[in-house]
């Protein structure tokens, strides 16, 4: 199993740098930061940094979407990173939620997704490529490598990532509904004439190592809960496409947002998110990983029995480097 750093890309870009170098000392191989342009800063300008600074790491956005930069763009910047630093980047994309609706935006359909992957994939690697009935190619690159990683949720979501991305993101770390996510996954990738195992699986969520008492439980539980309401945006979306009680989706991921009223975007994936209290700690709990080391190890054994490849640590919480150094020492090295 792998590891990735999940990062937000606030100021200063340096601290951001600094803990991805801090990452890779500590054995995780990816690095990813959002993408969400309004609230955060520039991720490609940081990744240029961050791959200046580390030997090994792979970056890349969790994730990017197709509509906030145009696809021959962001092909360009990928391929110009990995001519400089050695294909060591990845392109998690996504139809779009917190970049799309800040601005005012709707998410993405999936069959442009669908589209925007192929072209960004075909022109960071050299090939040529009809983009809006015009033929484009990058004539300056030579031996490009883009693997480009689907985030999903929902029925049709996870049968275009089987059949078409090179990667699977789940931002939750259920092992009920990683189970059910995979099974999809890897059945539309071996319907499509792929071998499924070829799909590499990505789970992301906050991890907080505790001290093993209650008190200290509780107090990560509070670090984390901003998590289940950004999962939840996705999973209102499933609820009103597919309805509140749909036989299509498993209720162990729509019954959570019963109580939610909304959200602000302008507190995305903080601590302290008041958007968020709607979320129960049993939530917390499945989605997230808590408690002691052990207890870490144990939920990625899970994970990684169930096919996941990678498990990617979301440090937006008062312990990012205690977090980063214990899985380092005491994860990390029991699971890879």
């Amino acid at each position: 199993m792998d590891f990735g750093l999940v990062l937000q890309a606030d100021p200063p870009a340096s601290a951001v740098v600094d803990l991805m170098c801090r990452a890779e000392r500590n054995g995780f191989r990816y690095g990813w930061t959002f993408d969400s342009t309004v609230l955060w800063q520039e991720p490609y300008v940081i990744y240029s940094r961050v791959l200046e600074h580390t030997e090994r790491l792979i970056v890349g956005p969790m994730v990017t979407n197709p509509a906030t930069r145009a696809w021959e763009v962001t092909a360009a910047t990928f391929a110009t990173l990995n001519e400089m630093y050695g294909n060591r980047t990845v392109c998690g994309i996504g139809r779009g939620d917190s970049a799309m609706r800040v601005a005012g935006r709707k998410p993405n359909t999936l069959a442009t997704l669908s589209e925007a992957m192929r072209v960004i994939r075909a022109l960071a690697e050299g090939r040529e490529v009809a983009v809006d009935g015009t033929s484009l190619r990058l004539p300056w690159v030579k031996d490009g490598r883009l693997p480009v990683w689907m985030a999903a949720y929902g029925p049709k979501a996870l049968a275009l990532a089987g059949r078409e991305a090179d990667g699977f993101i789940l931002q939750l770390a259920d092992p009920f509904l990683t189970e059910w996510m995979v099974k999809a996954v890897r059945t539309a990738a071996a319907d499509a004439g792929r071998d499924p195992d070829d799909v590499r699986i990505c789970v992301a969520a906050p991890a907080y190592v505790t001290d093993g008492t209650q008190e200290g439980l509780a107090h990560a539980r509070e670090q984390t809960r901003w998590f289940g309401g950004m999962v939840g945006n996705h999973v209102a979306d499933l609820v009103a496409r597919y309805g509140e009680h749909s036989a299509e989706i498993p209720e162990e991921l729509t019954a959570y947002i019963e109580e939610r009223q909304g959200y602000d975007y302008s507190h995305h994936g903080r601590v302290g998110n008041p958007d968020t209290a709607f979320v129960p700690d049993a939530v917390v709990d499945r989605f997230c990983l808590l408690g002691p080391a052990e207890a870490h190890r144990e939920k990625l054994r899970r994970l990684r029995d169930l096919g996941v490849t990678q498990f990617a640590l979301y440090a937006m919480h008062d312990a990012r480097e205690a977090v980063i150094d214990a899985y380092g020492n005491e994860v990390i090295p029991a699971l890879t």
